[in-house]
């Protein structure tokens, strides 16, 4: 059982992704070539937004967003401390300081509340500017942007959307990579919509931050790519990427419903025994993954153990905060410890999800999960 079935999708859609990939070798333009500008018109039409820019993978997405903003030295931006290193990581690389917040128990997304708390800690005991939010979209369910903008509109902070787990999510008639300032999401191979090598796309609405975002991506161009009008990334997603998922594209919807009837058949035969996902109300996921929480620690271990022994693979997404990473050692903000997220760290664990999972598969992992747990 392959935890996200990557061969199966591909055998199914086999002669269109062959055809498209061909295409691209045939008119030998690899770099920027015109199906790189189809899909990022395709993909701003699908979210629902101005701009699309595609860009070589969703880590340079996130900073892209920073340096559009000038973010740098003094800055503080607000990360949630359960998401995976990238989302904070590309903070420091702007010169800024990121502050760790935690999350909602129940949906693993960003507390509007410790954010608000983590705010107020960094404007009565630092010097720092309060100037983002980084609110991630964990495991494909939406944050709760409602409650993250209030704070947000309050103090003044911009919202960078992290939707690297949750392309084609929704919160009622509203798609993912549409709520934030800027929005970001990422192509690796294991998302819901995923190329065959690395890519990532940025969002916006805001005409300047479009320009200047397809400046930085291609070392700070100015006219042309001779003329550099600031500092810069190599950040393009090349063709072959672009023409498999705009093959992609259009069953991808067919998947994201496959996934939901793969969550609900979770849900039905295992919410009697561990934690479930916690989906609210009008929300839809994009089920990066189906991540389930256990008793502690111990019960997860058992249970990842008789699921090894019944040959079914399965994931901890993540082990360690992000306040707890040696990286950041030296650069850390804030009084506020994480409860949540520490609870969460010892407990979660991600099962197989992918919509070409079929019943009889399914049954095989709750059975196993059911046999540790029980």
């Amino acid at each position: 059982m392959e935890f996200r079935d990557l061969k199966r999708q591909y055998q199914l859609h086999k002669k269109e992704i062959d055809g498209a990939v061909q295409e691209v070798i045939d008119g030998v333009h690899f770099i920027s070539g015109p199906q790189v500008t189809r899909l990022e018109r395709e993909l701003a039409e699908y979210v629902g937004v101005g701009h699309c820019i595609a860009c070589a993978n969703g880590t340079d997405a996130l900073q892209l967003a920073l340096m559009a903003w000038e973010i740098g030295a003094g800055d503080a931006v607000f990360v949630p401390d359960f998401t995976f290193f990238s989302s904070g990581e590309v903070v420091p690389l702007t010169g800024a300081v990121p502050v760790f917040v935690d999350i909602d128990r129940d949906t693993f997304n960003i507390s509007a509340d410790s954010l608000r708390d983590a705010v107020e800690y960094v404007l009565h005991h630092t010097d720092l500017n309060p100037k983002a939010v980084v609110a991630v979209d964990l495991f494909g369910q939406p944050a709760d942007y409602e409650a993250v903008r209030r704070v947000a509109d309050t103090y003044g902070l911009l919202v960078l959307e992290d939707a690297a787990q949750s392309f084609g999510g929704m919160t009622g008639e509203q798609k993912t990579c549409s709520f934030g300032d800027i929005s970001t999401t990422s192509f690796f191979p294991a998302k819901p919509l995923g190329c065959y090598g690395d890519g990532g796309a940025v969002f916006t609405d805001n005409e300047e931050w479009a320009q200047r975002l397809r400046s930085l991506h291609v070392h700070g161009k100015g006219s042309d790519k001779y003329d550099n009008i600031r500092i810069g990334l190599n950040s393009r997603l090349d063709t072959l990427q672009a023409a498999v998922l705009l093959e992609k594209l259009k069953f991808f919807e067919e998947e994201i419903t496959a996934c939901g009837r793969v969550a609900a058949a979770y849900d039905e035969r295992l919410r009697d025994v561990v934690k479930t996902p916690v989906i609210l109300n009008g929300n839809r996921s994009g089920w990066a993954q189906y991540t389930i929480c256990l008793k502690d620690a111990a019960e997860r271990d058992k249970v990842m153990a008789q699921m090894k022994a019944d040959g079914i693979p399965s994931a901890v997404y993540y082990r360690k905060p992000m306040h707890r990473q040696e990286a950041f050692a030296g650069m850390l903000c804030g009084a506020e410890r994480c409860e949540n997220t520490e609870y969460v760290c010892d407990r979660c664990l991600s099962l197989p999800m992918h919509p070409y999972l079929e019943d009889a598969e399914i049954a095989s992992v709750c059975e196993s999960v059911r046999k540790a747990v029980e």
